[in-house]
């Protein structure tokens, strides 16, 4: 089967169109958890409950993701479970109780680890084709899903949509919309392209102490990220004093730049290489953390938005090299869902550290962790990039790989 650049483009639109859907699923689910926490007056407890079943079975998922994506291609693995996900939305939107509003959740789970294994690797199997970063752009696409389901949530509710109605319809259209979006996903790796030229080959193993590493920065780089989505306007309320109206923007300034980033972050990869482009970004987050600390003590809310654009800037690009690395270096689909999991891993330990951190000290400490590891991604990735490059070349091929 010929790959021509058309059909390649196709493919590109695929990946784009299945990146956006995801993140608008992940926002309209968002948007409708306090009408979901209403209905069945679950209170905090409880929905931090199902919070955090949702993310630890999609962190079972992303286990067993990977694996399967290496049987039956991510393309197999989008279109199985992709329009599923989406439909899941109906359940939590109409459960009548908590115990299956606990049984949705956990059906949630299972297809965001699915869902998201299968993004990446397809990603990084297209990013292969084109042979220069595109993989970025798809992550900031994902947000602008995500702000989209904001958006339309509220205009629904300024109309008098119920927020139950709203949330069947979103799961309803999204899992057709995605359905069509896999259509022209790529085929299986290893055929031939149109000009004659080989397509990507089989992928290698990649050693076990160099995937060791690549965990360690994905953690990390989640961590950092999970310090602001959890604790910018706390941050803002709390250390600076910031009344109701101003507190909550700083992760919108956050949020806005690390999409930016995301969508322009290519060429600065292509230029840079994965290497320079971890020291920029590790350097960047590290500088925002550093303007966040000291607007306690000087500046107030403007030095803390700095640096929270600093930081949304850096942390844009950390996850997306990693799995860019990972594809150029010839990984499989079970070693990007590496990635996934280390991401999952860090999203979950980031609110515990930081949160224990700041209730035996105080807030200003908490964030000290999430600043190091900026640090420790300047100064370790670039030697982690090239330990991995030099492992792959000596890795040997997967023969089980489709």
């Amino acid at each position: 089967m010929l790959l021509d650049p058309p059909a390649l483009r196709r493919a590109r639109v695929g990946v784009f169109g299945t990146f956006a859907t995801s993140g608008f699923v992940m926002g309209a689910w968002a948007a409708a958890l306090p009408s979901v926490d209403r209905r069945l007056d679950l209170g905090e407890a409880r929905l931090g409950t199902l919070l955090l079943l949702i993310q630890l079975v999609g962190l079972v998922a992303m286990m067993v993701a990977g694996r399967i994506a290496d049987r039956i291609t991510s393309r197999g693995l989008l279109r199985w479970t992709g329009p599923a996900t989406q439909l899941v939305l109906i359940a939590p939107a109409l459960a009548p109780s908590y115990e299956l509003l606990l049984l949705c959740g956990a059906l949630y789970g299972i297809g965001i680890g699915f869902v998201e294994v299968g993004l990446n690797a397809h990603s990084v199997e297209l990013e292969r084709y084109y042979r220069r970063p595109i993989l970025s752009s798809f992550h900031g696409f994902w947000s602008l899903g995500g702000a989209a389901a904001g958006a339309l949530t509220s205009f629904g509710l300024t109309l008098g949509l119920g927020s139950q109605s709203m949330l069947v319809i979103a799961a309803i259209a999204s899992a057709a919309v995605f359905a069509g979006f896999t259509l022209p996903l790529l085929p299986p790796p290893g055929h031939p392209t149109a000009d004659g030229t080989a397509a990507p080959g089989r992928p290698v193993r990649i050693g076990t102490i160099v995937l060791g590493a690549m965990f360690v920065l994905g953690l990390g780089g989640h961590l950092i990220e999970s310090g602001a989505i959890d604790w910018a306007n706390l941050h803002a309320a709390r250390v600076l004093e910031a009344d109701e109206v101003l507190a909550p923007l700083s992760y919108t300034v956050f949020a806005i730049a690390m999409t930016i980033f995301r969508l322009v972050g290519d060429p600065i990869r292509a230029r840079l290489g994965p290497g320079y482009t971890l020291l920029g970004a590790g350097t960047l987050a590290a500088a925002g953390y550093a303007l966040v600390l000291l607007s306690a003590a000087t500046g107030g809310i403007p030095l803390a938005w700095a640096g929270w654009i600093l930081a949304g800037s850096g942390i844009a690009v950390i996850v997306p090299v990693l799995f860019s690395a990972i594809g150029e270096a010839g990984g499989p689909p079970s070693t990007v869902a590496l990635i996934s999991i280390s991401g999952s891993t860090g999203l979950l330990l980031g609110p515990a550290a930081i949160g224990y951190t700041a209730e035996a000290t105080n807030l200003t400490v908490g964030l000290l962790i999430p600043a190091v590891l900026a640090i420790f991604i300047a100064v370790a990735g670039p030697i982690i990039m090239r330990q991995l490059f030099r492992s792959a070349t000596s890795g040997t091929p997967l023969t089980t790989a489709r």
